[in-house]
């Protein structure tokens, strides 16, 4: 068997489809790039949930949804919120979705997703939860309750395209979690607490932060080509390069960069970023000639999520938000199979018998 299941179908699915040759995603037959100019966060979430949380589901439905399902989500915080003082970020949104009843709809664990992430980044500085708006969409909302003040509408659409590209992403890791959890006929709610726990990981859900880092660190480089040849040489990764499905251009990479060039001086280190990209290209073929490390999705999420403001210990449970749109859709999708998930081990260990 291929390690770590690698093109083992492990489920039939009508969410998404993604050609690595192509460079393309398809949520539920619409393109990548279509769903974000035309659809949006709360239009894809529609398309992806539709038939599994209702019939019909459109834009304007899920943004009045979650809009009042964020507004009952407030009013729990003070149940939960406590009990995060002190720990880390993590653990507080694990601490907030476990506190979520097993009859918590789709739109209730989105939203109280949404409400959590910025009342914990509040708390840890000191500052007070802000009540949600529900009039506002779900980047929108998010970025007012973490920064306190409404949000400039060019910073508002990079969220959304980011939620939008981001939700849904085939049987990654935390969509298989959520997938394994609700075949056993366990509640939405243990199926996204054990997505999220899969997505904390460095391998996964935890990337985005680091790459900044690694962004950090070959700003401050005297030689910019000699510094990524010495990581490759010696071995390290360089976070925000190479893909386990896309070996070239990745569409929720280039479906960023549009809102991101949209805002200007704000933008930050693309330009930087793109040099990047070239001293690498060009050191990997130095070091190993024939080979590609071609910068994958998490480089032009770290500088989206940075400049529109989320600090980077944030990335990851804001990543969240968008995925876990994803998540849910997974384990409905699964939930209406009425199959439990039980594959079976190689025994590879002393003889028996």
């Amino acid at each position: 068997m291929a390690s770590g299941l690698d093109g083992v179908v492990a489920a039939d699915t009508i969410l998404s489809h993604t050609d690595p040759i192509a460079g393309m995603v398809w949520v539920r037959g619409v393109d990548l790039p279509a769903l974000a100019v035309r659809y949006g966060f709360e239009g894809t979430v529609a398309l992806l949930w539709d038939g599994f949380a209702g019939d019909g589901l459109d834009r304007g439905e899920l943004h009045a949804a979650l809009g009042a399902a964020r507004i009952a989500a407030y009013e729990a915080v003070g149940t939960w919120l406590p009990l995060a003082a002190g720990r880390s970020l993590f653990e507080g949104v694990r601490i907030a979705l476990a506190s979520l009843p097993d009859t918590a709809t789709a739109a209730e664990i989105v939203a109280a997703l949404t409400v959590a992430v910025p009342a914990l980044v509040r708390q840890a500085s000191d500052q007070p939860p802000l009540a949600p708006d529900p009039a506002l969409s779900t980047g929108a909302d998010l970025l007012r309750m973490l920064h306190g003040r409404t949000q400039p509408p060019d910073r508002v659409a990079a969220l959304d395209t980011y939620f939008t590209v981001m939700c849904e992403s085939g049987l990654s890791a935390s969509a298989f979690t959520a997938r394994v959890v609700a075949s056993t006929r366990a509640s939405l709610a243990a199926s996204v607490l054990a997505a999220w726990c899969a997505f904390t990981g460095a391998l996964h859900g935890g990337a985005p932060g680091p790459t900044l880092n690694m962004l950090d660190a070959a700003e401050a480089a005297e030689d910019l080509n000699a510094w990524v040849e010495d990581r490759l040489r010696s071995g390290q990764r360089l976070m925000g390069f190479g893909h386990r499905v896309f070996r070239g251009n990745d569409p929720r990479a280039e479906a960023m960069r549009r809102p991101l060039q949209a805002m200007g001086p704000e933008a930050g280190r693309l330009a930087f970023a793109d040099g990047l990209e070239r001293a690498v290209a060009a050191a990997i073929e130095r070091v190993k000639p024939g080979r590609r490390l071609p910068p994958n999705v998490e480089v032009t999420a770290a500088l989206l999520l940075d400049a529109v403001g989320i600090p980077r210990e944030a990335f990851t449970p804001v990543f969240a938000i968008g995925r876990s749109a994803g998540w849910l859709a997974h384990a409905m999708e699964q939930q209406k199979t009425g199959r439990m998930i039980r594959p079976v081990s190689a025994y590879v260990g002393p003889p028996v018998g």
